[in-house]
């Protein structure tokens, strides 16, 4: 019977996968799903209104799980609906986080004030002033050097910032019925601009025409300044399908054009519906708009759709659950069982992997770019990479080491860039100098995998060094096997990090016009070349043993750190993408924790709890 519980685990990790294709039956009598796939124009990417409300709840609370005062829980689309259109209910749902004892006393609120430190815009509307003032005089500071509670002010009024535009994006917060205000406008266009330009010619002129038109037109000016997304396509014939324009900018246009756009009546109508409750209204128009997108952007709309579906899969959450699953049944397998948890945690990690392949190569679809393009990508990058290296020694030496440090690494990984993902959208566009799918696909991809690789190696050796000092499970058949593992896996990354390395030179001479320019993140890349060279030749110089290779090995994830993360937080050369203080102090605790780790590699061999290796 136990040499099928690896098929029944395999087949139940499946299932748990394909399960996470279904999308959760909406509790709403409002057609959710349609408005969430719209598609929109925000920070230069066409992207589905789902998107745009999780990202913005993870930039206003660190977190997309939202729920009502009364402990309704709201998908993140519901609540995006309710900004837009009943912003009066949104004023008072606690979805912006403050952190900083010191900022909450800006507000004369407290952390019992709060639902888990997150606070309403009603609360904190009595102290917006102060926060302004407090935010100006933090902005005069550089931002390496500010203070935690001048961080955490720029970082509020940010957050505030973008509330306040999101409720002006589709309508006037203050307008109670925007639909009807829109109809007005409709009405008094004609007399309007005929009584102004009567006024600019120096004729006679209607007075109450002229002023009613123009108390319209500075209602929308406000609007076409403040509004977030630009939900408008562009029209007929338009030179680039990405000429999108907001809903004031639009209304402002009509002056010109003398004719509403159908699109902002759309929206206004789905504002009147929504906040009178009239579902079956507000799911029609949603229908009839969809028709309209489709007719003209069916390729923006499908990836809309796709990019829906793919937000409620969440394939690296699910993925990091089974990793977890992966990891504690391949360590348990050193104990007992070593046939079938092992080949159970195997199947495991296999089905993680192929998860977050999906994920990557959907995100590739959606952005039409290489799998590394940014931070975020970076780190789903060197995790799946690892993973598939790890799987691949697993697949060889059958002793769930490799399932381990797949685990391992995948899951710590999948962590990173769950925390990168507070920054915003993580599908961003491009910089300029970065926007070559050429150099993506081949400088990134490949010096990444010399990132996953070293990784790996000393992963593998903390394996290593934990199963040899702590238990008394490191025989010497399991140590040779480790340290034949960490030898091709140093000579791997030895190859990619080389490769990558002169691959990112000629880059560099192609954009900046010099191969090598001595900038932090160039010399990180060196480093990691350098180190990966210094471990090959101290081991064919016979200058270390076991113990002593992985020792190096593990001195290499500091060294693959820095390179990663740390220069970015210098606040210099091309490459620095800006100081972050929260990384900042989680990566002095992981050096931290890889020097502890070494100090225990280098403990004399009497004190090895297993056998006893030169």
């Amino acid at each position: 019977m136990k040499r099928y519980i690896p098929l029944i685990v395999a087949a139940l990790a499946i299932l748990f996968a394909a399960s996470t294709l279904r999308l959760p039956p909406s509790k709403s009598a409002f057609d959710t799903e349609g408005f969430g796939t719209m598609p929109i124009l925000v920070n230069g990417r066409i992207k589905p209104m789902d998107t745009v409300a999780r990202t913005t709840l993870l930039l206003l609370q660190n977190t997309e799980r939202f729920k009502r005062p009364d402990g309704t829980r709201l998908q993140p689309i519901e609540w995006l609906l309710d900004v837009f259109f009943r912003p009066e209910l949104a004023d008072t749902y606690q979805c912006i986080r403050i952190d900083h004892p010191e900022a909450l006393a800006l507000f004369a609120l407290t952390e019992a004030d709060g639902n888990h430190f997150k606070f309403s815009f009603n609360q904190l509307r009595p102290g917006l002033t102060e926060l302004e003032r407090q935010a100006d005089l933090a902005a005069e500071v550089e931002a390496p050097v500010r203070s935690p509670f001048q961080r955490e002010i720029v970082k509020l009024r940010e957050r505030l910032m973008l509330y306040h535009r999101l409720k002006h994006s589709l309508q006037l917060p203050d307008s109670p019925d925007f639909l009807n205000e829109v109809l007005q406008f409709q009405e008094a266009l004609p007399a309007g601009v005929a009584a102004a330009r009567a006024k600019s010619t120096g004729e006679d002129s209607n007075k109450a025409d002229f002023d009613k038109i123009l108390g319209f037109a500075n209602r929308f000016e406000f609007m076409t300044t403040m509004a977030y997304i630009l939900p408008i396509p562009p029209a007929e014939g338009a030179a680039s399908d990405t000429e999108w324009l907001n809903i004031g900018r639009a209304l402002q246009k009509t002056f010109e054009t003398q004719t509403l756009d159908p699109h902002v009546m759309a929206y206004a109508g789905l504002g009147h519906s929504y906040r009178n409750n009239k579902p079956e209204q507000f799911n029609e128009i949603v229908r009839l708009q969809t028709n309209v997108m489709e007719a003209r952007f069916a390729d923006r709309l499908d990836r809309s759709h796709v990019e829906f579906r793919f937000n409620h899969a969440r394939p690296f959450f699910h993925a990091s659950i089974l990793l977890v699953v992966a990891f504690l049944l391949a360590v348990v397998s050193w104990l007992k069982w070593s046939e079938v948890l092992g080949r159970s945690a195997f199947w495991i990690a296999g089905v993680a992997c192929v998860l977050a392949t999906a994920g990557i190569i959907t995100r590739m679809w959606l952005e039409s770019r290489p799998p590394v393009t940014n931070l975020y990508s970076s780190a789903l990058f060197v995790g799946w990479a690892a993973m598939v290296l790890g799987l691949v020694l697993e697949r060889i030496y059958r002793n769930g080491i490799g399932s381990v440090t797949a685990s391992a690494i995948g899951f710590l990984c999948l962590i990173i860039a769950r925390h990168l993902s507070f920054g915003g959208d993580t599908m961003e566009m491009m910089r300029a100098v970065l926007d070559s799918n050429f150099w993506l696909a081949t400088h990134v991809v490949v010096i990444t995998i010399g990132y996953s690789a070293t990784f790996l190696a000393g992963f593998l050796a903390i394996v290593y060094v934990a199963r040899g000092t702590l238990t008394k499970s490191l025989d010497k058949e399991t140590a040779d096997a480790l340290a034949r593992m960490v030898y091709g896996i140093v000579c791997f990354a030895t190859l990619f990090s080389l490769v990558g390395t002169i691959l990112g030179g000629i880059w560099a001479d192609q954009s900046w016009g010099r191969f090598w320019g001595w900038d932090p993140k160039e010399n990180g890349a060196l480093l990691i070349v350098l180190w990966n060279a210094v471990i090959l030749h101290c081991r064919w110089g016979g200058l270390i043993k076991q113990r002593g290779l992985m020792n190096l090995a593990i001195f290499g994830n500091i060294v693959t750190a820095a390179s990663w993360f740390g220069v970015n937080m210098l606040g210099v050369g091309l490459h620095s993408y800006g100081f972050m203080d929260a990384a900042f102090m989680w990566l002095m605790l992981f050096w931290a924790s890889q020097l502890a780790i070494i100090a225990l590699g280098s403990l004399p061999l009497e004190r090895w709890r297993s056998f006893k290796q030169a």
